[in-house]
């Protein structure tokens, strides 16, 4: 762990460790264990780390979010950059590359992930002029917009997740509010008026940055402080009296709303710790000071119950929020709904009159409906990212033409996830169960019961051949509950229903696939690949299984799934005779059962990408009755002999009859006659003698 002389040029906060890179590598020091350990996986030099934190507490979005960061060489040719990315908080990192990156030209600024729009942005610098790149349909398809880059500019990524980046050095103070497609520099105003449109107009040397959600502060070589705040359209900084606050060592934080603390190291001769001398700083009370010309807010209140929580929006689903805004009397504030991935996620909001407040004035409510764009129908195509990929967006209520007063009237600002739903799970309709008519004893079901599968019905790896031995299951009555019952000789497949937070929602007609979880093959189905009118190969089990890895058998799911119907599946139909196992959808497909009485335990598994983000799985078992034990020999010979023992029968009833009127004949029945009239001579003799 010894470095020598050590040059420290990078420092981050993942969780509850703080990462360093020292000399050109990662250490990571958990500050709660008072423990320090060396990165692995990092091969390269590396100078700089990036991430982010989680402000929406409580949520295992944030512990990823925290978890997951970067490590580069700043100034690296980007064609050649190695980049290392990290899910375990820095402790162990991979090699990271990003399609495409061997194409770009100029040298790598910072690399940053945006969960406010689900992408990885690479920061390219060429010629004093830098752009991002993006990882993931549809930003990858271009850059950007060019900005200035004068001087090596620090990267502060704004809490929230709203894609708020404030880049800045000693010259230089620029913002974006959409994760770097859009740059634009931060201006100094006075009161109302425009000073200057940039910090380098200003002729300020900036020597501290902060930010939290909706304030940004900077403090100046030249003792000065300026404040402004984060806007939802535009920022600016306003100038505060001059004080002798200023220090080399000194920097930025915010405590609170409104609450700053300029912090200076004040180094101890007899320890290596160090104190802090605080120096608070209460951004309402200066606000008020009449020389800053700072106008009154307009707005009293704004609320919402969303504020500062996280949503799931599942594929087809709606999200309906609403929020209270009372403005000052004879003002017009303009709110203002915001989401950070418009790629993703689409809304419409529509605000009215509700009412007065006890002092006279107007309340307007908003109501805000949310759902994925791309079911909104108003964005084009290429605008949309894939539906297929689960994202991340945040949506954010503000006043447009907010003043700087405003301090106590965040942002209203709620995280949603568009991916998968955990409330929701998927149950088998049983309305007619085996137990309910009697052919199964609930009694017993529950008394460790246990079943027998013949050797020739099943196959322990699911390939359809017979397997050497019985096969001794047992029923678990807690998970399964009574089985179906089906009739074998109908064909049959199983109504599904969807359930949210234990209420029904509605019957599933999405495409899902059946597997018998013990390996029983003695079904089928009753359509084929062309009846099915597949245009391509239509999948199978088999064909999963041979992709699967380690996944094992049950492995066909929503993201592997390709139907057969699809114009873009370009795999040619050679087998259309095959069966189709693909149950529901556009389809009739249903379950035929061999000549075979018994329980079946199905695993079934909603694959249609479309339906929902979740993983909807679950395992059932059917009972199928009124099956004929199996003939000992095949039907065919049992009619060949039944036939012919009839054709015999008929032939020998006509050509005894005609025999018997010949000389041999006569013969014969003579021969019968006598040897019955002895047969009653021999009877008599032995009765006499009884």
């Amino acid at each position: 762990m010894q470095v020598g002389i050590p040059e420290v040029t990078s420092a981050h906060f993942a969780g509850s460790v703080l990462l360093l890179v020292v000399n050109r590598k990662v250490y990571v020091y958990d500050y709660e264990a008072n423990s320090w350990n060396a990165s692995t996986g990092v091969e390269h030099p590396v100078s700089h780390i990036s991430g982010d934190n989680c402000c929406y507490s409580g949520n295992s979005f944030c512990m990823d979010i925290s978890n997951s960061v970067f490590a580069y060489l700043r100034g690296d040719q980007i064609s050649q950059a190695n980049i290392y990315f990290s899910n375990t908080r820095g402790y162990r990192f991979q090699k990271y590359s990003q399609e495409r990156q061997a194409e770009l030209v100029g040298s790598l600024g910072g690399i940053f992930y945006f969960y406010s729009l689900s992408q990885v942005g690479l920061l390219l610098v060429d010629q004093r002029k830098a752009m991002f790149g993006y990882s993931d349909h549809p930003l990858n398809r271009s850059f950007g917009l060019p900005f200035d880059y004068n001087g090596t500019l620090d990267i502060l990524i704004a809490p929230g997740q709203k894609g708020i980046l404030i880049f800045w050095f000693e010259k230089s103070l620029l913002i974006s509010r959409n994760a770097g497609q859009l740059v634009n520099p931060v201006h100094v105003r006075e009161g109302q008026h425009i000073l200057y449109s940039s910090i380098s107009e200003a002729n300020i040397t900036i020597h501290s940055v902060a930010a939290n959600e909706n304030e940004l502060a900077v403090l100046t070589q030249e003792n000065n402080l300026y404040y402004g705040s984060l806007g939802i359209l535009s920022s600016s900084l306003i100038k505060f009296a001059d004080q002798n606050i200023w220090s080399e060592e000194a920097v930025l934080m915010f405590t609170d709303v409104g609450m700053l603390e300029i912090l200076s190291p004040l180094p101890d001769s007899t320890s290596p710790a160090f104190d802090f001398q605080k120096c608070p700083v209460n951004i309402q009370a200066i606000l008020m000071d009449p020389q800053l010309q700072v106008d009154v807010c307009k707005v009293e209140l704004l609320q919402g119950e969303f504020e500062n929580k996280m949503y799931t929006i599942d594929m087809n689903s709606e999200l309906e929020l609403t929020a209270l805004m009372i403005p000052r009397p004879s003002t017009s504030p303009v709110p203002l709904v915001m989401v950070s991935n418009p790629h993703s996620l689409g809304l419409q909001a529509v605000i009215y009159e509700d009412g007065y407040t006890y002092d006279g004035n107007t309340k307007h409510r908003l109501n805000i409906s949310l759902r994925q764009q791309q079911h909104w129908g108003r964005a084009d195509p290429n605008f949309t990212s894939s539906i297929k990929r689960p994202t991340i967006s945040t949506i954010t209520l503000d006043i447009a033409n907010k003043e700087i007063s405003c301090l106590d009237l965040k942002p209203l600002t709620a995280l949603i996830s568009v991916g998968c739903d955990l409330e929701k799970k998927i149950v088998i309709q049983n309305e007619i169960s085996a137990c309910y008519n009697g052919i199964l004893d609930p009694v017993a079901l529950q008394d460790n019961y246990s079943y027998v599968i013949e050797r020739e019905a099943y196959d322990p790896s699911f390939r359809g051949q017979k397997a050497t031995e019985d096969l001794e299951v047992p029923y678990h009555y807690e998970k399964l509950g009574c089985p179906i019952l089906v009739y074998y000789d109908t064909p049959w497949k199983p109504v599904v229903e969807l359930w949210r937070e234990g209420k029904f929602q509605e019957v599933v007609k999405a495409e899902y696939v059946l597997l018998e979880v013990n390996g029983l093959f003695t079904y089928t189905y009753s359509l084929t690949a062309d009846m099915a009118l597949c245009s391509s190969q239509p999948q199978n089990w088999t064909t999963i299984a041979k992709t699967a890895g380690d996944k094992g058998p049950f492995a066909w799911d929503r993201e592997n799934y390709v139907s057969c119907h699809d114009p873009n599946n370009n795999a040619p139909l050679r087998w259309p005779k095959v069966p189709y196992q693909i149950l529901g959808g556009p389809t009739e497909n249903k379950v035929v059962f061999d000549q075979r009485n018994g329980i079946y335990i199905f695993f079934i598994s909603i694959v249609d990408p479309y339906y929902s983000y979740c993983h909807l799985e679950t395992t059932f078992s059917v009972y199928v009755y009124g099956a004929f034990p199996l003939p000992i020999f095949p039907p065919e010979i049992t009619i060949v002999l039944l036939t012919g023992a009839t054709l015999l029968s008929v032939w020998l009833a006509y050509l005894i009859p005609e025999l018997l009127h010949t000389e041999r004949g006569l013969r014969v029945k003579g021969f019968w006659a006598r040897l019955r009239r002895r047969c009653g001579k021999s009877c008599a003799c032995v009765w006499a003698r009884c």
